[in-house]
């Protein structure tokens, strides 16, 4: 907004624009598997918790890995093959290892951007090298509609 005063023209200044970040938008109450759990484990609580994938963590509490339902289809289709309805099979033997992770402060307009180039569907957050979240694809679609009177 302008204002005049006599003569002068002074510019009120803009208030700052909202940072929109991962830390506002990421799930915090996660569901996590350590690398001896067994696939069965992870079915019960993916469907429990009606998620597709979670972050594995090591027993010091570390991330190494994460298990997703289609990181789960090799074991179910073992199972078909021996006639079982029982997926023994640990965690470890079937997890993605190669994980990207966010930083809780980076804007989500750039998580989006991940989530479009690297085609996945969740990123664990980590801060100084501790999950400290997880920020999905529905997360950041639930996102937007709630920001549409913001100023970006």
């Amino acid at each position: 907004m302008v204002k005049s005063f006599q003569g002068v023209r002074e510019v009120e200044p803009k208030a700052p624009i909202q940072q929109i970040l991962v830390k506002d938008h990421m799930s915090t109450n996660l569901v996590t598997f350590r690398e001896e759990d067994t696939i069965d484990q992870v079915l019960d609580g993916l469907a429990k918790r009606k998620i597709s994938g979670a972050p594995v963590l090591d027993e010091s509490g570390a991330l190494v890995g994460i298990i997703s339902e289609v990181d789960c289809l090799a074991e179910i289709i073992k199972g078909k093959y021996s006639n079982t309805v029982r997926f023994p099979a640990k965690v470890k033997e079937h997890m993605s290892t190669d994980v990207i992770t966010l930083d809780p402060e980076m804007s989500l307009f750039d998580a989006a951007q991940k989530f479009l180039q690297l085609k996945i569907r969740r990123f664990p957050v980590l801060k100084d090298g501790h999950l400290v979240g997880q920020l999905s694809l529905s997360d950041v679609i639930r996102a937007f509609p709630k920001l549409k009177h913001t100023t970006w």
